[in-house]
């Protein structure tokens, strides 16, 4: 209804505020007139909607509309509207509404404008600014907590998935993203972060608990605990903090911020998603929200210190700790998770040991350091356990003695058992990525054999993990240090004398292997190991693939598998399978999410450096889908793609790979352009179209279905209702409009036509050298004919516009090259008929001129006449700059005194050489 009446009042509206706000601010009227005035515009500001208000007010504070320090005053109001209940949401949708880079699909042109205009990224960054950016009369600290509760509101998506993700866009971007606003301690970060992050793990609360005790949670019901105190329940405080700070973090890929949000949320976010025996509900709610965000923070900044920290803490379920505030999770019925807060010795209680809750939770750290941990990671892990854990040492006595809660507490020291017993079983081929570590740690171990310092269940798992080692294909003596060689040998041949069978008998024969494993295959058929790089590249390639390639990769997972990846890219890695990074690049350009797109243009053009012909070739491949495979949106992202690669490579854009594109680019711009099986889609559709109307039609008989038809048609003429006459008209002409761009019997669509003519017209602009003078002819022919066979076409204007786009910049191409000194193989003329535009071309200067006046003063769309007259202006400007010859060196007289026929440069006086006089004779030639 604002929309409504921001359209058909706005007049009566401007004058109202312009006529009470004169009343009010007028510096020449007396204080009590000045204060009755107030009174008026402080009622007009508060019955009207924001909407409309905001409309009014931008109309009114343009340059010269009212006088200055009336203007002021509105400038201050208009800045302060955000601050409303609805504020931020008609921000947005005015911004949407008014900024130049809107534009409408069919849908929405077909049907009322309910939900505000399209929303583009360059809108969005300009109403990201309006909301994250305070007035300079506004504190910080008073602005953000009053859009905050708005932005929060609409991040739960209640309001529609795309303004969810703008407001993840301001949250995460405008507020969070910037070091003023963003960093811990700011009045950015306490409104939107803090809340967050607070309702999941108290301690990151800056507020004072009170002495009562506090209660946040996901509770239908209050709980009593005469052991504890009295506590009270938030009902979906947990859950929805979860919800948000998820859509957050999914909606715009930003590494940095998703590491900053959910590093201190490692422990609480392992007890949520580890929830022993959680019920459906609670693991739809609580479970799986925790999980996906502990992954997406591990894969993003997982180390083994992080794993082992998640080890450590297993059955971490609240803060006990008496420095901190302490609090702990608590189930609530079967449909909720509550914080409750402890008091006083309640606090510092020791937690019971639960071996029900460990054995449940032990099976699922070992999935989730499946999933995310890399084989570095993960094989750094297995050695720091197994040395804790196993490998006893002298120093390790002194600990038992002086710490008796450290690294000897006896449920830790089990459950480290436990998991390093579960890594061997399920995942031993990922524990020897760092075999020369693993080699060191096990001449350890097995040198200690026989010791007070040797452990029993040491030795059988060091001899097992030595088998695995000196088993793998690559295994060489050469790359073991020969210390670390020699301490396994004598050791293995010491354990094979000793009196236990097993271990005797495992120690002799893996000495065997040992001292006879390079003797077990051919020299001649041995492949050189890798180098350490390459071993490196390889680690980060595979891992940048799960990345990106995993199915249930979220935004921010997949963004740094391509940081990873462009990293790779930078460094000329030789582990990269180029072809295959393009097809894997070019399926991720298919992703309808924008912002992942975005991430992959620039990796491309990274690629481009190094491989330019095979990147423009797949990007050009997919832009004219000569397979038919692609949709017309995606076909668009790869011409958007192409222009960054050629606006990359510059001046490099020449030759063959010039020459492809542009041969390309004129033949889908052409009217001859047929596709078959789209032409055969259309025509089963329009079969099925066809008959669902005759079935429709049957129907129409039934009592039954005539009701509902009557409901659909009421439905729809209240929509029209809503609409204004103008309203109406707009959206039946955008409809006609949007409708003509499609492909229409098998031809191309009208927007990739366009574009190509667009992508045409930036080749020209960045290198005219690029293309051949044939296929500038026969570009320049084809934007002529469009010129005049698509007059009067509504539909076809976007075509025009990228026609006349291209004449007008071969034009500028043209003089800007001619200035620096170059030229298009000029010609003197043709037949005397005007100057010409070059050799090489057959279209005449004057047939361009003479469709060029003709569009100018007929053709319907202004930007086309308006380009038309551009173009005409720079033909004349051409032509005067062609009469006058190029200065051909530093010593030659000023262009401002050279006149074509007349050379200044000729000495005043004749030589004295006879010779010399017949060859530079003066010449004196009147002209005009």
């Amino acid at each position: 209804m604002d929309t409504k009446r921001a359209g058909g009042q706005e007049e009566t509206l401007v004058s109202a505020l312009e006529r009470d706000g004169i009343k009010a601010f007028q510096p020449s009227f007396d204080a009590q007139a000045r204060v009755e005035g107030q009174k008026d515009f402080g009622a007009l500001i508060s019955s009207t909607g924001t909407l409309a208000l905001m409309s009014a007010l931008n109309t009114l504070i343009k340059p010269g509309r009212v006088q200055e320090w009336l203007r002021v005053r509105f400038m201050d109001i208009l800045t302060l509207l955000p601050q409303r209940p609805d504020g931020v949401r008609a921000t947005l949708e005015f911004v949407f509404s008014v900024h130049p880079s809107s534009t409408v699909s069919l849908s929405e042109a077909a049907a009322p404008q309910k939900e505000g205009a399209n929303i583009t990224l360059e809108a969005l960054k300009m109403a990201s600014t309006l909301l994250s950016v305070p007035p300079p009369s506004v504190k910080p600290e008073t602005w953000f907590p009053g859009i905050a509760p708005q932005l929060r509101a609409l991040l739960d998506g209640n309001n529609g998935p795309d303004l969810a993700r703008v407001a993840a866009y301001v949250i995460g971007f405008g507020v969070l993203g910037r070091k003023q606003f963003g960093a811990p301690g700011t009045p950015g970060w306490r409104a939107f972060a803090e809340p967050m992050l607070a309702c999941i793990n108290p301690s990151l609360s800056s507020q004072k608990t009170s002495d009562e005790p506090l209660i946040f949670g996901a509770g239908p019901d209050e709980v009593v605990d005469l052991r504890k105190s009295t506590t009270a329940a938030r009902a979906g405080g947990l859950s929805d903090e979860l919800k948000r700070l998820s859509a957050l973090l999914n909606s715009h890929p930003n590494p940095g911020l998703t590491k900053r949000l959910l590093n201190p949320l490692l422990l609480p976010l392992w007890a949520l998603a580890s929830w022993p025996s959680p019920t459906t509900h609670i693991n739809e709610r609580y479970c799986q929200p925790a999980r996906s965000l502990l992954e997406i923070y591990l894969r993003l900044a997982g180390s083994a210190d992080k794993f082992l920290e998640i080890i450590d803490n297993l059955l971490f379920s609240g803060t006990h700790d008496g420095n901190k505030s302490q609090w702990s999770y608590e189930q609530v019925g079967d449909s909720g998770i509550q914080i409750k807060r402890l008091h006083g010795q309640y606090g510092s209680m020791p937690m019971p040991l639960e071996l029900d809750a460990m054995d449940s939770k032990i099976p699922k750290v070992i999935e989730l350091i499946n999933r995310t941990a890399s084989d570095s990671d993960l094989s750094t892990l297995f050695l720091k356990l197994f040395e804790n854990s196993l490998g006893s040492t002298k120093n390790a006595e002194v600990i038992h003695i002086v710490n008796a809660s450290g690294d000897c507490d006896p449920v830790l020291k089990l459950i480290r058992a436990r998991i390093l017993q579960e890594l061997m079983e399920k995942l031993p081929e990922k524990l020897i990525s760092n075999s020369k570590q693993l080699l060191q740690l096990i001449g350890k171990v097995l040198g200690e054999y026989g010791t007070e310092n040797s452990s029993d269940d040491a030795v059988p798992v060091a001899l097992s993990l030595l088998n695995l080692v000196v088993t793998i294909p690559s295994f060489q003596r050469k790359d073991v240090p020969e210390d670390t060689l020699k301490s396994i040998e004598s050791s293995l041949k010491r354990i094979s004398l000793a009196r236990d069978m097993d271990t005797s008998q495992t120690a002799h024969n893996l000495s065997q292997l040992l001292e006879f494993r390079d003797e077990l295959e051919d020299p001649t058929e041995r492949v050189a190991g890798p180098t350490e790089r390459q071993t490196e590249d390889r680690k980060t390639y595979n891992l940048a693939l799960s990345y990106i390639t995993q199915a249930d990769s979220p935004p921010p997972v997949r963004s740094e598998g391509l940081n990873l990846l462009g990293a790779l890219i930078k460094s000329n890695s030789a582990i990269l399978d180029i072809p295959a990074t393009l097809v894997l690049l070019s399926s991720l350009l298919s992703d309808d999410d924008e912002y992942i797109s975005l991430r992959v243009m620039k990796v491309l053009v990274l690629l481009s450096e190094r491989h330019p012909r095979s990147t423009v070739r797949e990007a050009l491949d997919q832009y004219v889908d000569a397979a038919e495979r692609q949709k017309t949106d995606t076909r668009l992202r790869f011409g958007e793609a192409l222009l960054q690669l050629m606006q990359r490579m510059g001046e490099t854009f020449a030759g063959e790979i010039a020459a492809s594109v542009g041969e390309a680019l004129v033949a889908l711009a052409g009217r001859r352009a047929h596709r078959p099986k789209t032409e055969e889609q259309q025509a089963h559709a329009e079969r099925i179209a066809a008959r669902k109307l005759k079935a429709k039609a049957k129907l129409a008989d039934r009592s039954s279905s005539s009701l509902v038809d009557e409901d659909e048609d009421d439905d729809l003429d209240a929509d029209l209702e809503e609409q204004t006459p103008d309203e109406r008209t707009r959206n039946a002409l955008l409809a006609r409009i949007v409708s003509g761009w499609e492909s229409k019997r098998g031809s191309e669509d009208m927007r990739i036509r366009s574009s190509a003519l667009s992508l045409f017209a930036s080749g020209l602009e960045i290198n005219i050298r690029s293309f051949a003078p044939s296929l500038i002819d026969a570009a320049l022919a084809l934007c002529l004919d469009v010129l005049v066979i698509e007059s009067g076409i509504l539909e076809a204007g976007i075509l025009r516009r990228a026609a006349v786009t291209v004449i007008l910049t071969f034009v500028y191409a043209l003089g800007k090259a001619r200035e620096g000194g170059g030229h298009l193989n000029p010609s003197s003329g043709r037949n005397g008929a005007g100057l010409g535009f070059g050799a090489g071309l057959s279209i005449k200067e004057e047939d361009v001129v003479r469709i060029l006046g003709y569009v100018e003063q007929t053709d319907e769309d202004g930007l086309v006449r308006q380009h038309a007259q551009d173009a005409l202006k720079s033909l004349e400007s051409l032509r005067m700059v062609q009469l006058v010859p190029q200065q051909q060196s530093q010593d030659a007289a000023p262009t401002a005194v050279r006149i074509a026929g007349l050379d200044m440069s000729r000495p005043s006086l004749p030589s004295l050489d006879a010779d010399e006089v017949r060859r530079a004779r003066p010449r004196i030639e009147e002209i005009e």
